[in-house]
């Protein structure tokens, strides 16, 4: 990291950060190791209270490195620590990294210097993954896989070009201001509907394969499960927000749960009424949709374990299924609390904000 200097580039890096404790210490390493030419960084974590020894191990990096310093996100949501981290700036460009990543020591360069050439809006790389274990590197191929993820550009490691979200993000804090920072209504989902702001006012997205981390994914399906719930719950309130979502690959997942449900209820009603040839009829059609489904999540496991590993095998399917479930469940929720009042406290929606933080 560079001393100050008068002429230098200012940068800040913020952080949201909740409980971190056993990522942090690697996090933190990779930030002070940055290797940087003519920019004066500053780090800013926004702590959503952590209770863990997070907040122990933050203080003890401050006493070592001066650019380096804690902010209250008494919130605890992503979206409120990152607009708090953006106020408190002093950087001309602004950096979001998370603490749940590793970096190549030339990330916050590269990220500078693409913004540079590209005059984008925001820049960012491709979603990497680092996983130990062999469920997690089974869930980390199943996020490089077209069929989990839709075919998002972000999970490809070697495309270059415009894009409509981007891992993280780097912007001009001017631009964060004349958007108006990220929507604090938001508990995920904030930095796609941020970059759809971005998109909506002309503006540009660029992904680079230079820009170089390392996410790590979740270790079990139960935690895979709760984040993609929570991924499809909060994609509802931003397609609301704006009208449209931002691809039409959020709509499949519960489009296709919705579709399966109406066939089983048709199964149901027709053996009420008594009905065995619609009965059959709604079945044939449930079975052939089902099918459809296990046949091409074989395939994709298949093409997957080929080049992956053919002990990854067994467990593709689960995991696919685990991603696409979760995240159409979520959805099929979020559409279905819309005459609760969202913007009126009540006890379910505690219990919401409880499950989808």
């Amino acid at each position: 990291m560079n001393m100050p200097g008068k002429e230098n580039l200012r940068v800040t890096v913020i952080v949201p950060c909740r409980n971190e404790i056993r990522h942090i210490r690697k996090f933190l390493d990779s930030v002070v190791g940055q290797q940087v030419t003519e920019m004066d960084l500053e780090i800013l974590v926004a702590d959503g209270m952590s209770g863990d020894g997070t907040r122990e191990i933050l203080a003890e990096y401050q006493r070592e490195c001066p650019a380096l310093r804690v902010i209250d996100n008494p919130q605890k949501i992503v979206s409120t620590g990152l607009n708090a981290a953006i106020r408190e700036a002093r950087g001309e460009i602004i950096v979001r990294m998370d603490a749940h990543t590793e970096y190549a020591t030339d990330y916050i360069q590269c990220c500078v210097q693409v913004m540079r050439e590209t005059d984008a809006e925001n820049v960012g790389g491709p979603a990497l993954t680092r996983a130990d274990g062999y469920l997690a590197q089974a869930i980390a191929h199943g996020f490089h896989s077209r069929f989990a993820s839709g075919g998002a550009k972000f999970h490809n490691a070697r495309y270059e070009g415009i894009v409509d979200t981007v891992t993280y993000g780097c912007w001009r804090k001017s631009t964060l201001f004349q958007l108006g920072l990220f929507d604090e209504d938001l508990y995920r989902s904030q930095d796609d509907e941020l970059n759809m702001r971005i998109r909506s006012s002309g503006g540009k997205i660029w992904q680079s394969p230079r820009i170089v981390s390392w996410y790590r994914p979740r270790s079990t399906l139960g935690a895979l499960s709760r984040q993609y719930f929570q991924y499809g719950f909060w994609k509802v309130a931003v397609i609301r927000k704006h009208g449209k979502p931002a691809s039409l690959r959020n709509l499949v997942p519960g489009a296709s749960l919705l579709a399966s449900l109406i066939l089983l209820l048709g199964i149901l009603g027709a053996a009420l009424a008594g009905s065995s040839r619609w009965e059959l009829e709604f079945l044939t059609i449930l079975s052939l949709f089902t099918g459809l489904y296990f046949a091409i999540s074989l395939t994709a496991a298949f093409l997957v374990a080929r080049r992956r590993g053919w002990r990854f095998l067994p467990v593709l399917p689960p995991v696919f299924a685990t991603y696409h479930l979760s995240y159409a469940l979520g959805f099929l929720l979020a559409l279905a609390c819309r005459p609760m009042a969202w913007d009126r406290p009540s006890y379910l929606r505690k219990v919401l904000t409880t499950i989808t933080r």
